[in-house]
């Protein structure tokens, strides 16, 4: 089963960046989603094969947001692909059956699809606002993600279900009992003052050890 806390990484520069992926390895965050849009491609490598180093020397999971070519290239642990990215089908046949391969979904429809797809797990939201991500889906709140779910279970569909989208420490325990398997979080960490207690208590509400 995978980690139950992921990490989405920000900043503007590939120093920005490294900093603040150091920051969450550092602070017992084990799986790392790179994502630095809008980038040159010099830019996107460099700060890439630095991430792959560093995954490995913390044994955390390395994974590329979109860039399936990039994760190929680098041997990363698999790829996270939006809607509008690389169909699944694809990206599975450029990386093999051993890489994890994630996509993002809003509606039941959505999981539907990337269920067919044959998608690893699910990165499901916005639970509500954020500013990390333009063009936002449509919110969520407790009780999307509280249908979601039971749509899934009359279903009979096993995936592993993430939160993305906003999430604060306080929402932890409610979005666990509602079904997901963990959450995606972006910003939370990054400015965090004090990201050892923020990342101590995030998994102790995920993995329910208070």
């Amino acid at each position: 089963m995978y980690n139950k806390l992921h990490y989405i990484s920000q900043g503007n520069t590939v120093e920005e960046q490294l900093h603040n992926i150091h920051k969450a390895l550092d602070n017992g965050c084990d799986w790392i989603q790179m994502r630095f849009k809008n980038q040159n491609a010099l830019a996107v490598f460099t700060l890439a094969e630095a991430v792959k180093i560093v995954c490995k020397e913390y044994l955390a999971t390395f994974i590329i947001n979109d860039n399936v070519h990039l994760a190929k290239q680098l041997d990363a642990d698999g790829v996270h692909l939006g809607l509008s990215d690389m169909k699944v089908e694809e990206a599975r046949i450029l990386l093999g059956k051993t890489k994890i391969i994630g996509g993002t979904a809003n509606t039941f429809i959505d999981v539907i699809q990337r269920t067919s797809e044959n998608c690893d797990y699910i990165g499901l939201g916005p639970f509500q606002f954020t500013t990390t991500k333009q063009n936002l889906s449509p919110i969520l709140g407790l009780e999307g993600y509280r249908l979601i779910i039971q749509q899934m279970k009359i279903k009979n569909i096993q995936i592993p279900i993430y939160a993305i989208g906003g999430i604060t420490l306080e929402n932890v325990e409610d979005l666990m009992e509602n079904g997901i398997q963990g959450i995606a979080v972006s910003g939370l960490i990054t400015q965090s003052k004090n990201p050892s207690q923020l990342i101590k208590q995030l998994n102790d509400k995920l993995y329910g050890t208070i």
